[in-house]
């Protein structure tokens, strides 16, 4: 009998014989797997975050999420546009950014990034139209909407980037540039009612 113990206790110790698995912690939040369910995590703490530089973090974290595209090729194109952008080689940038948004048309990160080349192109109209694609994609994208807020201000539209702006911090409410904006456009149109 104590041969028989001692052999089993020794499988045990060397892991060739397992224990049932214990129960799972309660209080232990489960893993969150799927992309949409980190993004929606994600959205719900940014929201609720009152530090400035945990929610960067936290928006840093979003726009990780929003720049995976699920596929090799799109991310390459998508790292080629992003160098020809800060090259201003707006063109090159926009033959990538046409691709990848003819092949992935569900890909909002795409549509925005070439929203942002038609805006730095000064082409507000085309930019609006990805920015439109992008919202449906991706309505809480405060990139987007910063995007939209800063062309109705370059087009004088002062009342719409405001609301845009104000879109923004309903989904990031501590946002910076977003707030600043907010508290200057409300001035000036306070301003301009008088």
């Amino acid at each position: 009998m104590r041969i028989l113990f001692a052999f089993l206790a020794t499988l045990f110790l060397f892991g060739s014989i397992s224990l049932p698995a214990q129960a799972e912690d309660p209080a232990t939040p489960p893993v969150v797997t799927t992309k949409e369910a980190r993004l929606d995590q994600l959205f719900v703490d940014l929201k609720r975050e009152r530090n400035e530089k945990a929610a960067e973090r936290i928006a840093g974290r979003i726009w990780s999420e929003w720049s995976q595209s699920g596929s090799a090729s799109i991310d390459l194109m998508m790292q080629w546009s992003q160098k020809a952008i800060e090259n201003q080689k707006f063109d090159v940038a926009l033959d990538f950014l046409d691709q990848v948004v003819t092949l992935q048309p569900t890909y909002a990160e795409g549509w925005n990034r070439r929203a942002t080349a038609h805006f730095m192109m000064k082409n507000f109209g085309k930019s609006m139209s990805d920015i439109d694609h992008t919202l449906r994609l991706e309505p809480r994208h405060f990139g987007a909407l910063s995007g939209l807020a800063q062309i109705m201000a370059a087009t004088g539209h002062k009342q719409s980037a405001l609301e845009a702006w104000q879109r923004v911090l309903t989904i990031y409410p501590m946002m910076r540039s977003a707030q600043d904006q907010v508290g200057t456009l409300s001035e000036e149109l306070a301003g301009e009612g008088i």
